[in-house]
């Protein structure tokens, strides 16, 4: 564990009430980040992915603040997602990409998925978890042996431009963005998002469905909590890997430990709770159950057919790998990234948007129908 969530049990509980408020969050706004690029690519409706500059602003800025002050809970240092920009960041975000496509949710999108108790969504979580460990099991070839070539080292925008301007330039980044967005969107009159309607008034603080700004708000201060209780920002799948890794322990199926990834530790030995992100990734699941009760729409599945379910099993293992090579998914990788300054977030943007043009193509062969023009919402 990192800082005091080893040390004092309260700090894991107050990281867990913080995955609780994420996952009640992400599922009342039902937002997403596979379907905020899939709308964008498909159709040019760039609202959702707005609400992601708007996420991205707000937490960059509560970040520089917390940095500046150089400390946490109980006067722990924190630090930031950084990480090398090379061929396993480049191949692991395409795949990503490709992968959240199929699977029809992300990292935080399968997680809150199956709190709400979406069967699609439990599968795809356990594909997840399966590519996870073989992208720990095979993570030395990208960092350490042939696939590591031509890799560069982090590139920190706060230690070459400071934090000010560091934050300028990714608030001026954001800005771009976001404009550009609107452009697009005034371009090309896309269908407008769906948004359910499940209450109205002061109903839908419990009931929902949220407005994407509201939770992009309130998902940006409580990524801040979690980097001051922990020391790092909230993550997604680390807590995967380590699940993953001791399924495949206690089935005697492989011993992790001897693996790069693990450095001699075996996963067993952590516990099931044995990494900050396991901690919120478990309250992200209990926080989306709560919210798909209030609504009223928990367990709600439709029919699945075959291709279906190959679909969420080939998305999970493509995202599950694609995370391990990139340093992190959509929520790790992308908004703790840029967040903390690192370049290597948005290469993953990048990345991941191409990543996504391909899956876009694949998901009509598994049954799997996109955003048109033609259509009321999207």
């Amino acid at each position: 564990m990192v800082g005091l969530v080893s040390q004092l049990p309260w700090a894991k509980g107050l990281l867990l009430v913080l995955g609780v408020g994420l996952g009640f969050t992400l599922f009342h706004a039902r937002f997403g980040f596979s379907s905020a690029f899939r709308q964008l690519l498909s159709v040019g409706q760039g609202r959702p992915l707005q609400a992601h500059m708007l996420l991205l602003a707000v937490t960059a800025s509560l970040f520089a603040l917390l940095f500046t002050l150089g400390q946490g809970l109980g006067g722990q240092p924190l630090a930031g997602y950084l990480a090398p920009i090379g061929p396993g960041l480049l191949l692991g975000a395409f795949l990503f990409g490709v992968g959240m496509q199929l699977a029809g949710g992300c990292a935080s999108g399968t997680l809150y998925a199956t709190g709400s108790g979406s069967l699609v969504g439990a599968i795809a979580l356990a594909a997840f978890m399966l590519g996870s460990v073989v992208g720990a099991w095979n993570q030395e070839f990208w960092t350490l042996g042939p696939g590591s070539s031509g890799t560069l080292p982090p590139i920190s925008l706060a230690e070459r431009l400071g934090l000010g301007g560091a934050l300028a330039l990714t608030l001026l980044c954001v800005a771009i963005i976001a404009l550009l967005s609107e452009w697009v969107i005034r371009r090309r009159r896309p269908p407008a998002p769906a948004e359910p309607v499940v209450a109205h008034g002061w109903a839908r603080v419990v009931r929902g469905a949220w407005p994407l700004w509201v939770a992009a708000l309130v998902l940006a201060v409580l990524n801040a909590a979690v980097l001051f209780v922990s020391g790092r920002p909230w993550g997604v799948t680390a807590g995967l890997t380590l699940w993953g890794s001791q399924a495949v322990e206690a089935l005697g199926l492989a011993e992790p430990a001897f693996w790069g990834y693990w450095n001699g530790e075996s996963p067993l030995m952590r516990g099931f709770l044995g990494h900050p992100t396991a901690v919120t990734n478990l309250g992200l699941l209990l926080g989306a159950l709560l919210s798909a009760a209030a609504a009223g729409v928990f367990g709600r599945n439709p029919r699945l057919g075959w291709r279906v379910v190959l679909a969420a099993v080939l998305g999970g293992l493509l995202m599950g790998y694609g995370a391990r090579l990139a340093y992190g998914c959509n929520i790790g990788a992308y908004i703790g990234g840029v967040a903390s300054f690192s370049l290597h977030g948005w290469v993953w943007l990048g990345m991941a948007l191409l990543g996504t043009g391909v899956g876009l193509r694949l998901r009509p062969w598994f049954g799997l129908s996109n955003p048109k023009p033609t259509d009321t919402v999207c």
